[in-house]
């Protein structure tokens, strides 16, 4: 069996590396399902939790969980090594048929892809934005322009309007952070690059007056009438003194408000009397002088008086001309007892100042215009505003009853009871009638009326 030995030795080195490959893909079999988990399908269940909104705090250690996570990394698995020497290639094809599944997802753990970290962008403090919001660039170009012509905070807080109030520790902070700050002088200066050139002309007018600039003005006499073109000989003659933004009117301006508190050259300011030379009201109210309190004469006054003088008059003319015409049908009324009937007169509508004489079969009640004449003019009895044009007709029948209609908008009431727009109601002897607040009192001539029935039942049988 010489022979066969080596037959032996090669069979069972074979089945050695067989069971070498076996237990080969064995290994790699179970670190996939390690790596993976095992192929048995689980119940399915979500992790996540229900998204709100979150607070403050807790965006802080959301934010510090995900870096910690990042930075451990996903488990990273080694591949496996064979035990023995390295298998060859027809071992290797075998192995990559039979697994062919398993090795491609491991090269992909192996291997992972590099993780990138965001860096955010550094913001800029929160004191610096809340400063840059408060000073607007406008408040920063007035600032600069008053320190520039009067080199005093003191001053430029008591004669500069900033858009809001500034003490005058915000006003030295801020004119230090423009002067020492980067960050702050910076952004002041875009900011004010980006305004309008009108507005920055606006603001280059509003400039403080100078020592030097009052000086120049305060030589101008008080007693003198100067005009503009002694202040424009002035920016001529001195342009180094003068802020660019000063005109002749300008400087006219602030001359006048020097002369009102005496503080040009000529002028001084008295000091008050002392001890007993004060003067009281009574004393000072003598040594007025009585003509100089006189008002001067106004023409143009007089004459406007006498115009509409002239136009009152000529509106009373007109009413006394139509004073003939209301006496047709208004009589006034001298006492409360009741009126004596004539034979023309049907009916009698009597109010507190005036009395209405209906002397025919239909009148018309309501406010009376120019376009448009009514019967009974109701506006001689009080305001009546309020009163249509045509606010109603009263009218006697063949039977001898009066019976009212309403034609206007608003309602009359015939002894308290409304009477609506497009309604009639009966009117009686004594019938209080309301018409927009005016009342009166309905009175009917008995004997005419009882005459007028007693013709119509004579004729009633015919």
């Amino acid at each position: 069996m010489q022979a066969g030995d080596p037959v032996v030795g090669v069979a069972g080195a074979q089945s050695r590396s067989e069971d070498e490959e076996s237990l080969g893909v064995k290994d790699v079999k179970r670190t996939a399902t390690q790596a993976f988990g095992s192929g048995v399908p689980k119940r399915r269940s979500s992790s996540r939790s229900i998204k709100r909104k979150k607070f403050d705090d807790e965006l802080v250690e959301s934010s510090l969980v995900k870096s910690s996570s990042r930075v451990k990394g996903p488990p990273v698995i080694e591949p496996v090594r064979f035990s023995g020497s390295e298998p060859s290639s027809s071992e290797k094809k075998k192995v990559t048929k039979s697994g062919t599944s398993l090795i491609l997802p491991l090269t992909m753990v192996v291997n992972p892809a590099p993780i990138t970290k965001r860096v955010k962008k550094s913001k800029q403090p929160l004191h610096i934005t809340k400063d840059l919001g408060r000073w607007k660039p406008t408040d920063d170009l007035l600032l600069i322009n008053a320190v520039l012509q009067t080199t005093d905070l003191t001053s430029v807080h008591l004669g500069v309007k900033f858009s809001c109030r500034f003490t005058l520790r915000e006003i030295k902070e801020r004119w230090y952070s423009l002067l020492y700050d980067p960050v702050i002088s910076k952004l002041a200066w875009q900011a004010m690059r980006q305004l309008h050139p009108e507005a920055i002309a606006a603001i280059q007018s509003k400039a403080l007056f100078s020592q030097a600039e009052e000086a120049l003005l305060a030589k101008i006499g008080s007693t003198s009438q100067p005009k503009l073109d002694v202040f424009q000989d002035l920016l001529s003659k001195h342009p180094a003194v003068f802020h660019q933004s000063r005109t002749p009117k300008s400087l006219l301006v602030h001359w006048q408000l020097l002369k009102q508190y005496y503080l040009l050259d000529d002028q001084s300011v008295q000091p008050l009397p002392k001890g007993d030379q004060v003067l009281n009201f009574s004393d000072a109210e003598q040594m007025v002088d009585d003509v100089k309190l006189k008002e001067s004469r106004d023409e143009v006054l007089e004459h406007e008086l006498m115009i509409s003088d002239r136009h009152q008059k000529r509106e009373i003319r007109q009413l006394e001309q139509e004073l003939p015409r209301w006496q047709v049908l208004v009589d006034s009324i001298t006492g409360m007892s009741m009126p004596d009937f004539d034979n023309q007169t049907l009916a009698a509508l009597r109010g507190r100042m005036v009395r209405y004489l209906m002397r025919s079969r239909e009148i018309t009640l309501g406010r009376a215009t120019k376009d448009k004449p009514i019967d009974v003019d109701l506006s001689l009895e009080g305001p009546a505003w309020k009163i249509s044009r045509k606010q109603g007709i009263i009218k006697l029948k063949n039977n001898g009853d009066f019976f009212i209609a309403n034609e206007g908008r608003r309602p009359i009431y015939i002894d308290g009871r409304p009477v609506l727009s497009g309604n009639k109601w009966k009117l009686n002897n004594n019938s209080v009638v309301e018409i927009a607040g005016l009342r009166f009192v309905f009175l009917i001539n008995l004997e005419l009326i009882s005459l007028i029935k007693a013709e119509a039942a004579k004729m009633a049988p015919q």
